[in-house]
């Protein structure tokens, strides 16, 4: 089921299905990647109750092994339609059979959007309703079109770069492997006053990720030299993306709490760096924004 959202300057259409947001308008241009298959299927996913690839394929909880694929299922499971507003509207998953198959712990995930005239405010809410331990990882992963609005080609777009207000003069890496997981190597990138050219090369291999916090929020500029979308976050860490070398006519930019194993990583699921956890009965709450020009 779809839900639309309108304002004196958004518009924005979500679906129960994944609680993906599938459509962002500012004046009859559309910012949101439209899902094309032959470059990527998804639009703007909701990573839960993992963020990356799980090294090997699985994970130990308690000394039992579960298959896990990657970014986990929230995804690809249907949500219940919580509440609604005239400019908000929220999403509710609840663990259930199949849920429980790969991943033993009771939860409800509440996905929350509303719209503040050019911007839309997303918000995770995570409560542990079991009575153990909840470990878990939660991201976003909003593709934006670049080019958007059938303007230039990416050599005329930038990706700028930003923490507290200042653009960063370059971020650290560490490259994804074979495999999907990081590896050891940490890889300086240099930024021109917190900006840089996308290039195909530059996603060769696959997302970079900024970690421990390197920045808060990012930005694509136009061939005009304006942000046309901006995302803010408090996340530890945040991956800018698009397909390696397939030309793909979008970039996202994805605030994550969690984080792809590392190609050593052995431990149980408790040990996952950047991983969060939460008591019975406790909540995690966690938001971030995308400013539409």
């Amino acid at each position: 089921m779809q839900y639309t959202l309108k304002n004196e300057i958004l518009e924005m259409t979500a679906d129960t299905h994944g609680a993906e947001i599938l459509s962002v308008t500012r004046g009859g241009k559309e910012y949101i990647w439209n899902g094309a298959p032959e470059f990527w299927g998804r639009r703007t996913p909701i990573l839960f109750p993992f963020v990356g690839q799980v090294r090997g394929g699985g994970y130990r909880h308690n000394n039992v092994r579960y298959p896990m694929g990657q970014h986990g299922f929230a995804r690809d499971e249907e949500f219940e339609m919580g509440e609604k507003t005239e400019d908000s509207i929220s999403f509710v998953l609840r663990d259930n059979e199949r849920t429980r198959s790969v991943y033993p712990f009771s939860f409800a995930l509440t996905v929350t959007y509303t719209l503040q005239g050019d911007t839309v405010i997303v918000e995770w809410n995570v409560r542990n309703t079991g009575d153990e331990i909840l470990y878990f990882s939660i991201g976003a992963h909003p593709a934006f079109f670049c080019p958007v609005d059938g303007k230039g080609s990416w050599a005329d777009y930038a990706i700028e770069i930003r923490k507290d207000g200042q653009p960063l003069s370059g971020m650290r890496i560490r490259p994804i492997q074979d495999g999907g997981n990081v590896g050891d190597v940490v890889k300086e990138i240099a930024l021109d006053r917190g900006r840089i050219t996308p290039t195909q090369e530059l996603f060769s291999h696959d997302a970079l990720i900024l970690e421990g916090e390197q920045a808060d929020e990012v930005s694509l500029i136009d061939p005009d030299g304006h942000a046309y979308v901006t995302v803010g976050f408090d996340t530890p860490l945040v991956g800018i993306w698009s397909p390696a070398l397939k030309n793909a006519p979008f970039i996202c930019i994805e605030p994550w709490c969690g984080r792809t194993d590392s190609v050593h990583f052995s431990g149980e699921l408790s040990q996952r760096e950047y991983g969060n956890q939460l008591n019975s009965g406790e909540q995690f709450h966690r938001e971030y924004s995308m400013k539409f020009l």
